[in-house]
């Protein structure tokens, strides 16, 4: 396919995926989820690397994308175009919805080398977002906190067989690799084109698994009394007393040399900068090494430490937490909807006694150095 085509290509059904932890099934979602559908390419080059349009009328999706001389402009309503697991699910509450976001990618990114990090490394090609950390958190009385990895076996998050599951906004998002989008794109070649990293880089996927991450479980054990996970739906007490099994972000650290990819997931093939979305830790990249807009998003990540060491543990950040526990987002966290050892010492960190944990109040308490972290 080297000249412009217009194809319309039937979309497969009836694929069977099951959610992570084998509780979810699949379902389709959008308007109508009874009428045929049909994915319409138009102007597309055989990589997706031209203009195209991806409109699924069975899951609602309406994804386009435009080229200008700088820029690679993809808008989209961020509905997948595939069957997802049931949501909500008794590990993840919410509900998929449209998004209607738009992306801007550099036409002609420029490698920097230096790692940047990023919460949302890059956009699939059928508009749903890369997001390979979580806000989920596991707090410890004797002061430790230990972000939770979506891909482990010790908190169902409700993830499906995309590795993806539902923000509170609705938004529907890759935690690894797109399963689906994977099977769809197979056209036999090993490295399949999924997506576009925000610094305008692509994103691959290796079927053979060819390319391997450099990071590694950190030696030892973690440290930790009293801990306890906590969302709107329950509370758990966590043994955090054993050796780093992958179950948080901290418990690998990246060794220089020791796969082939970079800190960033990347690698440089027949001339070309590109990340890798990869079936082992980080899964999809958590930095990048080129040029892009600055996105806020919260804090550094907690698994790239210097001299191959990384820190065992850290404190959420208020933006964590108000996104965490801030429900109805007034700004404010009520005692309602405060949880775990922010609720037990809400009247401590509540210091005019309103009723309400204001941001303000919130940063003072996580500054304090000692005592418990909420």
């Amino acid at each position: 396919m080297k000249h412009l085509v217009i194809l319309i290509i039937p979309l497969v059904t009836g694929l069977l995926f099951t959610g992570c932890n084998g509780k979810n099934k699949n379902h389709a979602h959008g308007p109508d989820t009874h009428v045929h559908d049909e994915v319409i390419l138009a102007h597309v080059s055989e990589n997706y690397f031209g203009a195209y349009n991806l409109n699924d009328k069975k899951f609602g999706t309406k994804t386009k994308v435009t080229i200008t001389a700088e820029e690679r402009i993809m808008i989209t309503n961020s509905l997948p175009n595939h069957a997802t697991g049931e949501f909500p699910n008794s590990g993840n509450p919410n509900t998929i919805s449209a998004q209607n976001r738009t992306f801007s990618f550099p036409l002609h990114p420029k490698y920097t080398g230096k790692v940047q990090w990023i919460r949302e490394p890059g956009i699939a090609i059928n508009g749903i977002k890369f997001e390979p950390g979580t806000g989920e958190v596991v707090v410890c009385e004797s002061g430790e906190n230990y972000r939770v990895e979506a891909l482990q076996d010790v908190i169902d998050l409700g993830l499906d067989g995309n590795h993806a599951h539902v923000q509170p906004t609705g938004s529907y998002h890759y935690h690894g690799k797109p399963t689906a989008v994977i099977e769809d794109l197979d056209v036999g070649e090993d490295l399949i084109h999924i997506g576009f990293a925000h610094d305008g880089f692509p994103m691959y996927y290796s079927k053979s698994n060819a390319y391997k991450p450099s990071f590694k479980l950190e030696e030892g054990n973690r440290e930790g009394e009293d801990c306890t996970y906590s969302n709107p739906m329950q509370t758990m007490d966590i043994s955090l007393g054993s050796h780093h099994d992958g179950t948080y972000g901290s418990d690998y650290t990246f060794v220089d040399g020791s796969g082939d990819l970079d800190e960033c997931n990347g690698i440089t093939i027949d001339g070309q900068y590109m990340y890798l979305v990869t079936n082992e830790f980080p899964y999809v990249s958590r930095c990048l090494m080129g040029e892009f807009e600055s996105q806020e998003r919260g804090g550094p990540p907690q698994v790239s430490g210097q001299g191959g060491r990384g820190p065992r543990g850290e404190r959420p950040s208020v933006k964590d937490l108000f996104e965490k526990m801030d429900a109805n987002t007034d700004g404010k966290i009520a005692i309602k909807e405060s949880q775990g050892p922010l609720k037990e010492k809400f009247s401590e960190v509540d210091r005019n006694s309103d009723g309400y944990i204001s941001k303000a109040e919130l940063e003072k308490d996580l500054a304090q150095p000692k005592g418990p972290r909420s």
